[in-house]
């Protein structure tokens, strides 16, 4: 007869192992050299792992009350972090629902305009990689002790819960009637390492972490 008691030690040792393993694999976005801003874009002041390059220009916000968002870019370059799991389907669906939330997002704040201004910016935004959770892994993790308690020293530091997905992108934003770029950023934002309901689900991470880039984005420009 199986020992229950022995089969749940084996599987910690198992998720210990895969742990670690999760850990060392986990990526942070780089400065992606197929996109405008590359070469202007340098580690952040905050050195975190949601946004570990930026560029910033000395630039007045509140002289800005219209914004154009273009269509969000799927990034070709050889360098993007998308994960072999992740179809063109999926980063389409990405791209579209990043788009309509964006511009969502920014509706509390800007403007939305379709034509170049002096007091309008240009955001251009695009995908550079995704990362689908490990479904049986991601929620064993939350649920076991020994991954429960990773989970939640990754909560309290800001860190990736364990086989868990993300989503990668870049944001660059320009005065509209000059095409100078005032800002830039790439990021990686993931859920919570508690949340429990964005382990379930093909793109629920992904989707989560773009509701997450939206916020921070509007939060950019106070």
């Amino acid at each position: 007869m199986r020992n229950p008691l022995m089969s749940s030690t084996k599987n910690s040792v198992v998720l210990v192992i895969a742990l670690a393993a999760a850990g060392c694999a986990s990526t942070r976005p780089v400065a992606y050299t197929g996109i405008d801003s590359s070469a202007q874009l340098h580690p952040s002041a905050n050195s975190n792992d949601r946004v570990p390059f930026e560029y910033k220009s000395p630039v007045d916000w509140r002289a800005y009350s219209n914004v154009i968002v273009e269509p969000v870019v799927i990034y070709r370059g050889p360098d993007a972090q998308f994960d072999k799991n992740v179809s063109e389907e999926d980063k389409a669906y990405l791209a579209q629902y990043m788009e309509s939330l964006f511009s969502e997002k920014l509706s509390t704040r800007f403007t939305i305009a379709s034509t170049p201004g002096s007091a309008t910016l240009r955001v251009k935004l695009t995908l550079t990689g995704a990362k689908d959770s490990k479904r049986v892994m991601s929620t064993f993790a939350h649920f076991d002790l020994t991954g429960g308690i990773y989970n939640a020293t990754q909560a309290v530091r800001g860190k990736e819960a364990a086989f868990t997905g993300s989503v990668s992108y870049a944001v660059e934003i320009y005065n509209s009637s000059t095409n100078q770029l005032l800002g830039a950023y790439v990021t990686k934002q993931y859920p919570n390492s508690m949340n429990v309901k964005a382990s379930f689900g093909k793109r629920s991470a992904s989707l989560t972490g773009i509701k997450k880039g939206a916020d921070q984005l509007l939060t950019y420009f106070e």
